[in-house]
């Protein structure tokens, strides 16, 4: 089974809670605060498999969760820090953002890719202590880590694709040129997925060819397979079109050629400004030499398209060589491969929670309760121990420096009206 576009959800690992903790010891007076930081989340982090080729690993596993970081503990004990999760991924990859389906990252010839950091540890009350505030009794909760749906999209890396109507001989080409065993029928669809071949030249020499199924007249528009693996066209650098040239369906060689140039240009434009080699196939089912008198029209045709024409035959071998020859020759001029630059701008910095200026948050009125929501006040709420004054104090100052309750008496709220923060309700005094 071949799998080339999954939606999946990756959640990194939250960071540890600070420890709220006081040294005690016999014959140590005022041990003061000595509670530890958490640790860090784990990451998740996409990297490059080469062996393969498919999605297939993500049918049955669409969610991935890295562990949270440990909880600090008293003497100053460090929580311990998550490790990071790694998703293997093929080359040619693309990570997109679910909900705009932009690029995030191109996982072609790349290292190691972390999609969704973990969050950082809370601090221990050991790190609030001040000469004025020596016991401090409060410390601050870890970070979420990031989480988001994305969806990874297979565009395979080949540096020549067979393209052409089912049944030209496109998987009999690839048998024959590489080591790829593809699966060959004399019936229509038989190649149901895309499949690569590395094709060994002298001296060492090679390159990666592709066969890529299921183009009919329609393809660009979901007739067919073809809709489901145009996408594999857009890396190749170079188009072999693979044409039946005995018309032993009926069908005219040149029309097929033009049909399927259109479904190109239909889902990207580039391709058809792609170089293409024309490989007219199944010369061995010609009666005589006669038949090759009617080729002078289509020489013609393929000139005015600016392509060389190989007649081969898949089936005995015949000019084979010759495709490769006029492929290897082609080589050094042919475009690079296309490599997809990332459309998620760069991320904001997040502001400071207990820094001045106004930072976002929305307010809704529900049922007479003026519930407030903001990623940043969010942390702030995590951070903060309720059952401590010197906490709640501090909570009062952020959201009178940061602007929330100058939000509120503008949304219109009375004094003694119930105000609620992710969980925490309290009433407002102005």
């Amino acid at each position: 089974m071949f799998l080339d576009k999954v939606e999946i959800y990756i959640k990194a690992g939250n960071g540890g809670n600070g420890c709220v903790s006081f040294h005690r010891e016999k014959y140590v007076a005022r041990g003061g605060p000595d509670g530890g930081d958490g640790g860090r989340g784990g990451s998740v982090v996409f990297k490059i498999d080469k062996g393969k080729n498919t999605l297939l690993d993500f049918k049955h596993r669409r969610r991935f969760t890295a562990e949270n970081g440990g909880d600090g503990k008293s003497s100053k004990m460090y929580g311990k820090s998550a490790g990071n999760i790694y998703i293997s991924v093929p080359p040619g990859t693309l990570i997109r953002d679910a909900g705009t389906n932009k690029i995030i990252k191109d996982m072609s010839n790349c290292e190691d890719f972390t999609i969704a950091k973990g969050g950082k540890g809370g601090w221990g009350n050991a790190r609030f202590a001040t000469p004025s505030r020596q016991a401090p009794n409060f410390a601050k909760n870890g970070l979420p880590g990031e989480e988001r749906k994305i969806i990874l999209e297979l565009k395979m890396l080949a540096d020549v694709g067979l393209i052409g109507y089912p049944n030209v001989g496109k998987s009999s080409i690839l048998n024959i040129v590489s080591m790829a065993r593809p699966k060959i029928a004399n019936y229509h669809f038989t190649t149901l997925s895309p499949n690569l071949g590395v094709v060994c030249v002298d001296d060492g020499f090679g390159f990666v060819m592709a066969d890529i199924p299921g183009l009919i007249e329609g393809a660009s528009d979901g007739l067919g397979l073809g809709h489901d693996f145009l996408r594999h066209i857009e890396r190749c650098r170079l188009l072999v079109h693979v044409v039946d040239i005995s018309s032993g369906e009926g069908r005219d060689p040149i029309d097929d050629i033009d049909n399927i140039n259109h479904e190109l240009a239909k889902f990207s434009e580039e391709l058809i400004d792609r170089p293409q080699i024309i490989a007219a196939n199944k010369i061995d089912l010609l009666e005589d030499s006669r038949d090759f008198d009617n080729f002078k029209e289509f020489e013609e045709y393929a000139k005015t398209l600016g392509c060389d024409v190989v007649y081969i035959s898949a089936a005995t071998g015949q000019g084979t060589d010759k495709l490769i020859e006029k492929i290897v020759g082609l080589y050094p001029s042919l475009p690079p491969l296309k490599i997809y630059g990332s459309e998620i701008s760069e991320t904001e910095p997040e502001p400071e929670t207990s820094g001045g200026g106004s930072h976002d948050v929305t307010i809704t009125v529900n049922k007479g309760v003026y519930e407030v929501e903001g990623e940043w006040l969010y942390k702030v709420v995590n951070s903060v121990n309720f059952g401590d004054r010197e906490s709640v104090l501090y909570f009062q100052r952020v959201l009178n420096k940061s602007g929330v309750i100058e939000k509120l008496r503008k949304s219109g709220i009375n004094e003694g009206g119930t105000v609620s923060i992710y969980g925490v309700e309290f009433d407002f005094i102005d």
